[in-house]
C-alpha cells in the first residue's frame, strides 16, 4: 500500500493510488488528523477523483476544529456525516410530504391506485370502474387535490348522475370507488383525515333483479338460442338448471365436472368460495353430448380456446325476438342471461325447496340475499296461519283467564 504523504496544511495528508491517475497525476486519497474529546482521531475523506483536494480537506479540518473550541456543532467528521444524512432525509420527508399533498385525484388514481388495486379485480370490474372513473369521478374530481376534496364534490357527482337519468346504482359505485381510493390514499400515507365519502348519504338502492321466466317462456328462449347458436344454448341450459353465474359458467372445466357424483366444482366464485352445483339428467345429457377436454381445458372455451368474457349479443338477440322484453323499461324486470340463475332459485322455491337450501345452491353468503324469494311460497304463509286456526277451541265456549280465587 502507497505510503502515507503530509501536505502543505497541518493535519491533513494523503496517499497516492499506484495506477489509477486523475488527470496528469495520480489520483491522491486524502485523511485528516485532529483532537476530539481528547482523543487523536483520523478520518478519511475521499480521492481527487472525487472532488477533494488539499484545501478542500484543510478548511473541513478548521471548521471542525471551530466547533470543538465554541462547543457548537459537530466535532468528529462521523458526527457532521450523520448531521449532513439526517438533514437530507428530512428535506427528502418534507418534500415527499409536499407532494404527496399536492397529489391529484386523477394522478393517484391512474398512477397509484389502480395498478395496485386491480391486480386482484375480475375483467367486468375493471371496465365498470374505468368507464365511472372517465365518465363522472375524473370530470368532477381529476385535477382536485386530494386534500381539498369534500363531500359538498360528491354531492355534486351524484346530482350529474341523477340529472342524466342514470341509477341509482350507478351513483353507488362511483361513491364506492371514491371511497375505496381514499382508503387507500390513507394506507399509503398520501391522504390524512376523514374519508370524505363518509359525509356523503347513499342512494337507497333495490337493484335485486325481480324477473323470472315461466317453464314456457324458458324453453321458448332455449329454443331459439339453440338455433342460433348451440353452445350459448349450452350455457344458458347450465345456468337455468344449476342457478350458474355468467361467470362460473365461463370458467368451468371439465376437471370441475363429476359425472359419477352428478356435481360440479365451482370455484372463484363472487363470494371468493368454492360451492358444489348439481346437475338434473338434462344437464347430464348436454355436457356428455359434448367433446370432453383435458382435466384443465374449459367447458365452453372461446374461440382459439381462450376463456369467454361476456355473453353473446345472440342472447339479446334470442330475448327481443320472442318480445320478453317489449315494454318493460325497469332493468329489474327485463331478462338478461342472469335471469335464468333467477329463474332457477324462484322455481324451487315455488316447488316447496327451502330458503336455506336455496341459499346454499346459490352460494349466497347470507340468508338475506336468498329472502327476496319467500314470497313465491305463499302456502308457506298460508299453512302457517291455517295452524292458528286448526289449534282453536271449536265449542264456541268462552274461557275465562281469570284466576280462580
Amino acid at each position: 500500500m502507497a505510503q502515507w504523504q503530509s501536505s502543505r496544511y497541518p493535519g491533513v495528508r494523503f496517499r497516492k493510488h499506484a495506477t489509477r491517475k486523475h488527470g496528469v497525476q495520480f489520483d491522491r486519497y486524502f485523511a485528516v488528523r485532529y483532537q476530539a474529546n481528547g482523543k487523536r482521531v483520523e478520518e478519511g475523506l475521499g480521492w481527487s477523483s472525487e472532488g477533494w483536494t488539499e484545501l478542500k480537506a484543510a478548511n473541513l479540518l478548521a471548521e471542525l476544529r471551530e466547533s470543538q473550541r465554541r462547543g457548537e456543532g459537530p466535532v468528529r467528521l462521523q458526527e457532521k456525516r450523520e448531521l449532513a444524512e439526517a438533514e437530507r432525509k428530512a428535506r427528502d420527508a418534507e418534500k415527499k410530504a409536499r407532494a404527496h399533498e399536492a397529489i391529484t385525484f386523477e394522478e393517484y388514481a391512474k398512477e397509484i391506485y389502480l395498478p395496485d388495486a386491480n391486480a386482484d379485480k375480475k375483467g367486468g370490474t375493471l371496465v365498470r370502474e374505468q368507464s365511472l372513473l372517465v365518465n363522472w369521478l375524473y370530470p368532477n374530481l381529476g385535477e382536485r387535490p386530494l386534500k381539498d376534496i369534500a363531500p359538498i364534490h360528491l354531492e355534486r357527482i351524484k346530482k350529474d348522475i341523477a340529472d342524466k337519468g342514470r341509477s341509482p346504482r350507478t351513483t353507488e359505485y362511483a361513491l364506492a370507488i371514491v371511497r375505496q381510493i381514499f382508503n387507500h390514499a390513507l394506507r399509503h400515507g398520501f391522504f390524512k383525515g376523514e374519508n370524505p365519502v363518509s359525509k356523503v348519504k347513499k342512494p337507497r338502492v333495490d337493484n335485486r333483479r325481480i324477473r323470472f321466466l315461466s317453464p314456457e317462456e324458458a324453453e321458448a328462449l332455449l329454443t331459439k338460442l339453440k338455433d342460433a347458436s348451440p353452445n350459448l344454448h349450452d350455457m344458458a341450459l347450465l345456468s337455468l338448471f344449476c342457478g350458474l353465474r355468467a361467470g362460473e359458467v365461463f370458467n368451468l372445466t371439465w376437471g370441475n365436472v363429476d359425472f359419477a357424483n352428478g356435481t360440479l366444482c365451482l370455484m372463484d366464485t363472487k363470494s371468493g368460495k368454492t360451492r358444489t352445483a348439481y346437475f338434473p339428467q338434462r344437464v347430464r345429457t348436454m355436457l356428455e353430448a359434448r367433446t370432453p377436454g383435458a382435466h384443465n381445458e374449459r367447458v365452453f372455451p372461446a374461440r382459439g380456446g381462450g376463456k369467454i368474457v361476456q355473453v353473446s349479443k345472440s342472447f339479446d338477440r334470442a330475448v327481443n325476438s320472442l318480445g320478453l322484453n317489449d315494454g318493460i323499461d325497469d332493468p329489474r324486470q327485463r331478462v338478461v342471461f342472469h335471469t335464468l340463475r333467477h329463474t332457477y332459485a324462484s322455481w324451487l322455491v315455488q316447488r316447496g325447496i327451502d330458503l336455506y337450501t336455496v341459499k346454499e345452491l346459490l352460494g349466497h353468503s347470507t340468508i338475506s340475499q336468498t329472502e327476496r324469494y319467500a314470497h313465491l311460497a305463499p302456502d308457506t304463509f298460508t299453512r302457517a296461519v291455517q295452524v292458528l286456526e286448526e289449534e282453536q277451541p271449536t265449542t264456541g265456549k268462552v274461557i275465562s283467564m281469570a284466576s280462580e280465587e
